[in-house]
């Protein structure tokens, strides 16, 4: 991997002074993909610029023109409507799967339950006035965590209290803020420890939601610079440090 990074370096060289690419990413990957992008400065010089959000708004965004080279998304079927309709290089490529957690905040009067029985009660005994999810209608994780309370038979009742961020990262700051009694999140988002002090977070059933394929895909317009972070995401570095957020890698999970 690291001859393959030295022989895309020497074919960046002239790229040099040119403008870092622009990377679309899924906010579960906020920690993750920082950390990654950290270490590919250290390793090869180069540098991206990722900005964070709804699968679903950057897929608006990219088919209205914005100028993203590489698109990582929560869902694979995003990425497979941009290939469909001629943005893409390819059909993109699986990079990891995700999982969500219900995390409960310090002082919370939930108890951080992965049957979510506490929470059934705490609906029916009021307990719960604020509880964050992102929104499902662009957001992934927010379908997944609908999907949950469906699953636990929760959704109607608890609909009322929900508090929807527009992405997944803008849910966990709901949820860990102290104004929403819990919510459901990524788990990737839970594992940072900036995150992990603001209270508890315990893993969900993967069975009880839609798998979170998530797939990244080049871009049409897509640079050298873009191609060589894309080739990074595969490399083994890159892969312990998704599975240390989280993530489960594709053909490892359960």
């Amino acid at each position: 991997m690291r001859t393959l990074l030295a022989l895309m370096l020497a074919v960046l060289a002239p790229y040099a002074a040119a403008q870092s690419p622009a990377i679309a990413a899924a906010a579960d990957l906020k920690y993750a993909l920082a950390e990654i992008a950290d270490a590919y400065r250290r390793e090869t010089g180069g540098d991206v610029r990722i900005a964070y959000g709804s699968s679903g708004n950057f897929t608006q965004q990219i088919e209205h023109g914005a100028p993203f080279e590489l698109f990582l998304s929560a869902d694979e079927a995003y990425v497979e409507r941009l290939a469909a309709r001629g943005y893409t290089r390819d059909a993109g490529t699986l990079y990891a799967i995700g999982r969500v957690a219900l995390f409960v905040p310090r002082g919370s009067p939930l108890a951080a339950d992965p049957a979510l029985a506490d929470l059934a009660l705490a609906v029916r005994d009021g307990r719960v006035r604020r509880f964050a999810i992102a929104n499902p209608e662009h957001a992934p994780y927010g379908r997944a965590a609908r999907d949950v309370l469906q699953h636990a038979g929760l959704w109607d009742a608890i609909s009322p209290s929900l508090v929807l961020g527009e992405n997944a990262s803008q849910a966990m700051q709901f949820a860990a803020g102290g104004g929403a009694q819990g919510g459901i999140v990524p788990w990737s988002l839970t594992k940072a420890p900036e995150v992990a002090k603001l209270g508890t977070a315990v893993l969900l059933p993967a069975q009880w939601h839609r798998p979170l394929r998530q797939k990244m895909v080049l871009m049409k317009s897509a640079g050298p610079q873009a191609a060589a972070f894309h080739a990074y995401l595969g490399s083994p570095e890159a892969r312990k440090i998704f599975v240390r957020h989280g993530f489960a890698l594709p053909g490892e999970s359960g």
